[in-house]
């Protein structure tokens, strides 16, 4: 019997290093978080019914007509991918399938067209390949993934910047000249994490955010914001998060007690499809 109403719910990302490689056929260390969008689709419709916004990516994936409901605690702007979030479960209610790179890449193709976004495959491979207490290892070259798991000394934070920002009005994945020197070295960064204490680690993550700055992805207030959080106590390695310009920074710390006001980073298990009669 064919199902009547299907929902996807997809988690959040933050990558812990590996950072504008995923178009360059680098590497990526990113793992899921507790942080969700669900979306729910009544095929009984008999037209598209919805937010604008949503109606147009799923009739962009070849969505029949239907009603779309969203519920999301995924904060918007701020560089935890809720737009890929959105687009993933777009993709997995088209296909009534999960676990393949099909439906990552169909998830690429509608935020590149509907929301103009020139985004690679981190965001939604993190999300659909995602395993619980661990990180995924992706090589964008072969789009092969490996399982690492995360030691219990790697804790993480979300400091949120403050700073709105909106990918599409951006110059992401726009090349510069520095592209290619810190694509490079971020590959080195995301192999040598893989065998980092978490004071290394911090150290990684703070180059990272170094180079993303001569990259031309950050702003002046983020950097200040940054440095400001690197030198407090406790702290082992800050850097901006996601492509840029604004959002979260991701905060590597010795234990929760660090920067009470940020927000804990709890690991999550892969986007989940669900079909109802």
């Amino acid at each position: 019997m064919v199902s009547m109403r299907r929902r996807a719910t997809v988690p959040a990302r933050v990558n812990i290093i590996g950072e504008h490689t995923d178009y360059s056929g680098g590497f990526a260390l990113p793992f899921a978080i507790q942080e969700r969008l669900v979306l729910e689709v009544d095929f009984t419709a008999t037209e598209y019914m919805g937010h604008p916004t949503v109606v147009e990516l799923w009739a962009a994936a070849g969505g029949p007509p239907a009603e779309l409901s969203i519920d999301s605690n995924i904060p918007i702007g701020k560089g935890m991918s809720s737009s890929a979030a959105l687009c993933v479960a777009i993709a997995l209610c088209v296909s009534g399938e999960s676990g393949t790179m099909e439906t990552c890449h169909l998830a690429q193709r509608i935020e590149h067209q509907v929301l103009g976004t020139k985004c690679g495959l981190l965001d939604q491979m993190a999300m659909i390949f995602g395993k619980k207490d661990h990180a995924t290892l992706i090589d964008f070259s072969t789009h092969s993934i490996e399982w690492i798991e995360l030691p219990l000394s790697w804790q993480f934070k979300l400091y949120d910047s403050q700073i709105h920002r909106t990918l599409s009005s951006t110059e992401y994945g726009i090349e510069s000249t520095y592209q290619m020197k810190h694509v490079a070295e971020e590959n080195q960064r995301v192999i040598q994490s893989l065998k980092a204490n978490s004071k290394e680690l911090g150290d990684l993550i703070n180059q990272s955010h170094k180079s993303l700055q001569q990259l031309g992805v950050s702003l002046p207030a983020i950097d200040e914001k940054v440095r400001e959080i690197q030198r407090i106590d406790g702290v082992l390695g800050a850097r901006m998060m996601g492509g840029g310009f604004g959002g979260m920074i991701l905060v590597l710390v010795e234990d929760q007690h660090v920067l009470p006001e940020a927000i804990p980073v709890i690991s999550s298990g892969p986007a989940i499809i669900e079909e109802f009669l």
